[in-house]
């Protein structure tokens, strides 16, 4: 939105000038059931170091009714431009300002949302504050590093609830008056209100005693499994608290499962939100537990990691992220009692190959970013913050080891509690408790871009024996475009020794080392023992790197790669099988033989399902054309063999019925999915509920085998706002000129649709068996987008941009139409960096395509 960006220097000259005290914020959101506006009213009390300097307050707003600064009103219509109301002669000490205004409830997931449910017709509030929109909600020193204090005033209508960061008072008249909270940032404030349903507990141990929530709408209260939330809830409050040696920060801890939520969750202090989706209304699989849990953990280890130790500015928020994505799957490998102990499995497999993706785009940055602005940090949100840096603290962890890492993370949250740090910070208490100099390891791995890649060069005699093993590191040129140089770093790895035994790959040995940033790193310890059938870099996945195979390895795993008794090697090979296809070091067609020749000893729910969901992807867009219809019936074919041998009732059942109803093609196959609705078919064991007949219908409207009709009479027996979302879909992925006008008008030529909607609509227009079709919205796209970046809020134009790009117009021509409207539609940096990123996608196509022979 115009005028809403604050760079980096006016964060700091602001923070250099003002020490926040409190926030006193008073709400009137008694007319939230109907919508529109509402009465927002704010004092803060802060310092000034200066007589007489000026400085500015964040606020978005439709209007502002009044600003009194130290008792003299200023003139509203005078100082509040765009997003700011300017302050000037600050007193030199204390000073108070209030503010009154009008804020907007908003349908974008930013700021304060709001929801009505088809279900019961009421409506349900929260907030979303990170990165920059409390001041949506009230006004604000919008940045990270002026903490305060926050004693929020609600009035709600009768019979709702409201939940903040401090514990629930009981309501006087239908106003709601928390207590202040401790001193925290305004990102992780939060207000959630209306009338939702909940369950209550407490976690005790040692004395300690933390109130439980668990909230949810009520048209969800049936499928909420709240019991199995507060056990990983609890697991998490026993690992973190003694790893960390600190007491959980907060008075009380809710966990708030909120409609048409923008990301996974959300860390407010004491006051959770996470996407309702993870509110489970149809049956699973145990990945989708899995990931649920892991985000439930990612945000309990932000209460110290983000919360109450904080980054001083964003180009730390890889930390908050990383540390809070690293300690969530440790938990769930080590914590006593979890269900998900090969964790590090699926890590290896979903977010580190997240992060290759995108450590190798043009995009690709340091992980340690340079945030110059607000519009920098809002697509920052990426593989490299999460993935990348989780992978390195991994490294990290290895680097100095376990305890000494967990010992510095103590002293540093001891150090520096309710305070804003730097990543010096850390690292200082890192190199106290572990003795390394850590100087040198963070320029290499923080402070520079791009991806290594790990190869193994072994010499064998005439009997088999090993005469020379080296490590050879390179460091890849960086994508076109990227900033930095290539760097060659340190990593500490394992290298795992696998023979065969009973039909199976067994490790029989592991050495772990150092790999010299040198280049070439002899391991002189493998030299006169027999060559094994399988040697494995980066065993265990100690580091962050591209491993490739040597060939005879290669060739093992190849014919052998389920034979492997352990989930995380295979993995890592299913990993490195993916990102050869996607560099065009594999065909697409033999990647498919290498799936379905493996694909079935593989036991991990988790990694099957990225194996579909790659698999379809290197078909759809990596295959070469001429190819691709043979190769899509193939991978059909054995979905189907596969839904109807997996065991009846199972996760691997489900997951196969999914694959299958993805790609479903022939009159035979689409007549099944038909039948399989309609109960005229039957496959033992699988339960056609609710979320696997929308996965039914959405592909039989995508072929034109249902039409508004059927969508229509399926949506009266799902009239939920999940139902209202699938229906979109369905009728955006009908393969008729009307329905893609109607899908594309819908988003681009109007701003009406909620958040989700749009995001469902997009996922039903773009359909990978309508290329055709879909050609002639490539010019449309870039004649709209820089209009809609411009006039829609962040979230919403960035689902435009990235979900609309031509992605499916693998050619040339695409190429050539995005370079000449980066040249001359002037785009800001935000926009160039996604429109650039989406480019990307189409050349590695094209070069994956062309090596598909």
């Amino acid at each position: 939105m115009p005028g809403t960006n604050l760079t980096r220097e006016e964060a700091q000259r602001r923070a250099k000038l003002l020490t926040v005290d409190s926030y006193e914020i008073d709400l009137d959101l008694s007319g939230a059931q109907e919508g529109g506006t509402y009465r927002s009213a704010t004092t803060v009390r802060f310092d000034s170091a200066e007589e007489g300097a000026e400085t500015f307050i964040d606020l978005v707003a439709p209007a502002v009714h009044r600003v009194v600064l130290n008792g003299e009103p200023l003139d509203a219509a005078e100082v509040f431009r765009d997003s700011r109301i300017a302050l000037p002669g600050l007193r030199e000490g204390r000073n108070e300002l209030t503010v009154v205004a009008d804020c907007a409830y908003t349908n974008t997931g930013e700021g304060l949302h709001r929801f009505v449910d088809p279900v019961d017709d009421q409506a349900y509030l929260y907030t979303q504050f990170e990165v920059p929109d409390a001041r949506r909600v009230f006004a604000s020193f919008e940045q990270p590093d002026l903490k305060a204090t926050f004693r929020f005033t609600v009035k709600a209508p009768a019979g709702w609830s409201v939940i903040s960061n401090s514990p629930t008072p009981e309501p006087k008249d239908d106003v709601w008056y928390f207590e202040p909270t401790p001193r925290v940032s305004t990102y992780v404030t939060a207000l959630i209100v209306g009338p939702y349903h909940s369950v209550h507990s407490r976690y005790e141990k040692d004395g300690q005693v933390v109130p439980l929530g668990i909230y949810c709408r009520p048209s969800l209260a049936e499928y909420l499994d709240a019991e199995a939330i507060f056990e990983v809830t609890r697991q998490g409050f026993d690992w973190f608290q003694e790893k960390f040696d600190y007491a959980y920060p907060f008075a009380k801890y809710d966990q708030l499962f909120v409609p048409e939520f923008n990301a996974g969750a959300m860390e407010n202090a004491g006051a959770v939100t996470i996407r309702d989706q993870y509110v489970f209304r149809s049956k699973v699989t145990d990945a989708a537990y899995e990931t649920r849990a892991e985000t439930i953990l990612h945000e309990l280890a932000h209460m110290w990691f983000g919360d109450l130790v904080t980054m001083e500015w964003w180009n730390d928020l890889w930390l908050n992220e990383s540390f809070a994505t690293f300690t969530s799957i440790a938990c769930q490998a080590d914590a006593p009692g979890s269900r998900w102990p090969h964790s590090w499995t699926t890590f290896a497999n979903s977010m580190k190959t997240w992060a290759y993706r995108q450590d190798q785009l043009p995009s690709t940055h340091p992980i340690m970013a340079e945030i110059g602005d607000l519009d920098d940090v809002l697509v920052n949100f990426d593989g490299i913050t999460y993935a990348k840096g989780a992978s390195v603290l991994k490294q990290l962890v290895a680097y100095v080891g376990e305890d000494e890492f967990f010992r510095g993370v103590q002293a540093y949250f001891k150090r520096h509690a309710f305070g804003n740090t730097r990543l010096s910070d850390l690292l200082g208490a890192l190199e106290e408790t572990s003795g390394r100099d850590l100087k040198t390891w963070s320029k290499a791995w923080l402070e520079t871009a791009g991806i290594n890649v790990l190869r193994p060069e072994i010499s064998v005699d005439a009997d088999g024996v090993i005469t020379s093993f080296a490590v050879r590191q390179e460091a890849p040129a960086l994508p076109a475009g990227a900033k930095g140089e290539p760097t060659l770093r340190p990593h500490r790895i394992a290298i795992g020794l696998y023979e065969h035994r009973d039909g199976s790959l067994v490790r029989t040995d592991r050495i772990e080392l150092d790999v010299e940033a040198a280049g070439l790193t002899a391991v002189d310890a493998l030299v006169g023992r027999r060559r094994p059938a399988v040697v494995l870099l980066n065993d265990d996945d100690l580091s962050y790197a591209k491993v490739r195979l040597d060939e005879e390895s290669l060739r093992t795993v190849t014919q052998h790669l389920g034979d492997f008794t352990e989930s995380l090697p295979r993995a890592l090979c299913w990993a490195s099988a993916w990102d050869m296809t996607r560099d065009g070091e594999l065909a697409t067609h033999a990647y498919l033989e290498l799936v379905l020749s493996g694909i079935s000893k593989e036991s991990d729910i988790g990694v099957v399902q990225s194996l579909h969901r790659q698999v379809k992807l290197a078909l759809d867009l990596y295959a070469a054309p001429e190819r691709r219809e043979a190769a899509l019936a193939r991978w059909t074919e054995a979905t189907l063999a596969h839904l109807r041998t997996a065991e009846p009732g199972g996760d691997h059942q489900l997951a196969w019925a999914r694959a299958f109803a993805a790609t479903a093609r022939t009159p035979q196959q689409l007549d099944l999915l038909t039948g399989l609705l309609e109960g005229s078919e039957t496959i033992e064991g699988l339960t056609v509920d609710t979320e696997l007949r929308w996965a039914f219908v959405e592909r039989l409207a995508a072929t034109g085998v249902y039409d508004e009709a059927e969508i229509a009479t399926e949506y009266e027996r799902d009239r939920t706002a999940a139902g209202e979302r699938h229906a979109a879909t369905a009728r955006a992925a009908r393969p008729t000129e009307e329905a893609k006008a109607e899908a594309w008008a819908s988003v681009v030529e109007s701003d009406h649709l909620p958040n989700a909607v749009q995001e469902a609509v997009i996922a039903g227009f773009v359909q990978t068996d309508q290329r055709e079709l879909l050609a002639p919205y490539a010019e449309r796209f870039f004649a709209a987008v820089k209009g809609v970046w411009e006039s829609r809020s962040h979230e919403m134009a960035q689902q435009i941009a990235v979900g609309l790009y031509p992605s499916l117009q693998v050619s040339r021509a695409t190429l050539d139409a995005t370079d000449a409207w980066l040249a001359s539609a002037g785009p800001s940096a935000a926009l160039r960096r996604l429109v650039s990123e989406s480019r990307a996608g189409v050349e590695r196509a094209l070069r994956a395509q062309a090596a598909d022979v």
